[in-house]
């Protein structure tokens, strides 16, 4: 099997709601996010012939991706008082939620998807939270 892999980072910050410890409070990481693309044969025909796919494509896609997080407060809905999510927006914090609790598994599963719906044969995807910690899904 040939396989791709690349990635992109990204700054936000989150919390995990009900988790006993730091992690319960406010903080950020510079996520690193390694996606591992494959295939059991290279194009034969066209501009890509003898690869999986284009580098700068799926690189470009998974940038998008991430884009869209760089620099925002990442929460699981329902995990604030609504309250709090109407002050967070008065002051125009970039909020995004999701239906899942921030943590870099589920975040490798995340990508994992996204990836996926586009069109990928993914193999892997790696999430890092800090340069020492991983979690994986494939």
């Amino acid at each position: 099997m040939y396989t791709l892999k690349t990635n992109a980072c990204f700054d936000s910050a989150h919390f995990l709601h009900g988790y006993e410890g730091k992690c319960a409070n406010i903080h950020g990481h510079r996520w690193k996010i390694e996606v591992e693309v494959g295939r059991e044969s290279l194009n034969e025909t066209g501009t890509n012939r003898g690869m999986i796919v284009d580098f700068s494509k799926l690189k470009k896609d998974l940038n998008e991706m991430t884009e869209d997080l760089d620099h925002s407060f990442i929460i699981e809905k329902g995990s604030l008082r609504p309250k709090t999510m109407d002050a967070l927006k008065e002051e125009q914090f970039r909020i995004i939620e999701v239906d899942f609790r921030p943590t870099a598994e589920n975040f490798a599963k995340y990508f994992y998807e996204k990836m996926q719906k586009k069109g990928y044969h993914v193999i892997v995807t790696t999430v890092y939270e800090t340069p020492n910690n991983c979690a994986s899904y494939k």
